[in-house]
């Protein structure tokens, strides 16, 4: 990269939030078409179910632009050598790509990021709509629609994101920051997934032993995910490539002091020299372990449900079977594209999952609680 050129260059940024609304608007368009004759609340929900999608699209291919070594195709924020997109920027990558032709910097990486870029604007333009919409039909007194806190929360945490984003770039792939976005990411669909469930509540029933036990495995899985997201961002996926043991042994040379040193540079220990293999290979096997803790969670939950819940029983257990078949996947196959991308889409399944099930049994809990008191508003007027 050119010494000149800043970091964080804001002269594109005014073409690139263009760009986001004219991405944003198909999606707009095609719900006010499909719901043309529904109401604001209903057209509402229909855009949170739709930008939800999109946002599950959007983390994988935020996983594809990671896997495939994208994240400083351009190595500026937000546009790419201060232009708007790759076309602009076509004699910076070639001079980059001429000046280390194994490097970060080639004409396809620099569009797959800024793709990934255009796509998390035109979701934060949806996601800005939501709010505003949400907040003029309750300013309306519409009383279908649900409060317009969450949307405004989502807006927030979506701009979060975006400063996460920024700072994946100008950090330098710096493992944490890259790890805490992709929490972050998830963090939104599950903002998402309960604010589309109180558009249309299906409260369900659990008991205390279900209700913890899924909270126990929401907790573990967040865990869980900020592991695999360590191992992925320090390319420590290969320090075993055999299966159950590592590197043929089942307790392998480890250094668990650099590995989870946080505040370090890629691929620099907690010494400031260089990532010990070691190190990769105590990631690894910890995220193994972790995976093997969740997998334990998920059937334990699993069993809670399958008598009266049979569906989210099957759901959690086949995401539990996708993530032990992928993450194998990325083993003894080293490493796949789409492998990868889908051990992050289950990932990011798991969280959909857990998040509008919590969501459902939190308006479960609130209907029994509601209920003695309706009844007796019943009987006083009787």
């Amino acid at each position: 990269m050119d010494a000149a050129q800043p970091l964080v260059d804001l002269a594109p940024i005014a073409r690139l939030a263009l760009l986001g609304v004219v991405l944003a608007l198909g999606p707009l368009a095609w719900i006010w078409l499909r719901h043309r004759d529904a109401s604001p609340t209903r057209r509402l929900h229909a855009l949170t179910l739709l930008t939800l999608f999109l946002t599950f699209d959007l983390i994988l291919f935020g996983a594809f632009t990671r896997l495939t070594d994208s994240g400083l195709g351009c190595p500026d924020w937000p546009g790419c050598y201060g232009k708007a997109s790759p076309f602009g920027a076509r004699a910076e990558i070639h001079a980059a790509m001429t000046e280390m032709p194994t490097g970060p910097v080639t004409h396809g990486k620099a569009w797959i990021e800024m793709v990934h870029r255009y796509l998390a604007t035109a979701v934060g333009v949806l996601i800005t709509v939501m709010a505003i919409v949400a907040w003029r039909q309750w300013r309306r007194g519409d009383p279908t629609v649900p409060s317009p806190w969450w949307a405004t929360a989502t807006l927030v945490w979506v701009c979060v994101q975006g400063a996460f984003g920024a700072l994946t770039v100008t950090l330098k792939l710096y493992p944490a920051i890259v790890t805490a976005h992709l929490l972050g990411g998830l963090a939104l669909l599950a903002l998402l997934a309960v604010q589309a469930q109180t558009f249309a509540p299906r409260p369900v029933a659990l008991t205390l032993a279900q209700r913890a036990g899924l909270w126990v495995l929401a907790a573990l899985a967040v865990v869980q995910i900020a592991l695999g997201g360590w191992v992925s961002t320090n390319y420590a996926v290969l320090a075993c490539t055999d299966f159950p043991t590592c590197q043929g042994v089942w307790w392998p040379p480890m250094d668990f002091d650099h590995a989870f040193t946080i505040r370090r540079e890629l691929g620099i220990g907690a010494d400031g020299g260089y990532l010990p293999f070691e190190a990769l290979t105590a990631i690894h096997v910890t995220h193994r372990l972790g995976a093997l803790v969740v997998l334990a969670a998920i059937a334990v939950v699993a069993l809670q449900l399958w008598r009266e819940h049979r569906r989210a029983a099957l759901a959690l257990a086949a995401i539990g079977g996708w993530q032990l078949a992928t993450g194998l996947s990325n083993v003894v196959l080293g490493w796949p594209l789409l492998a990868a991308v889908a051990h992050t889409g289950g990932a990011a399944a798991l969280v959909l999952v857990l998040a509008v099930l919590l969501a459902r049994a939190a308006l479960g809990r609130h209907r029994a609680a509601a209920a003695p008191l309706a009844r007796g508003r019943v009987g006083l007027a009787s």
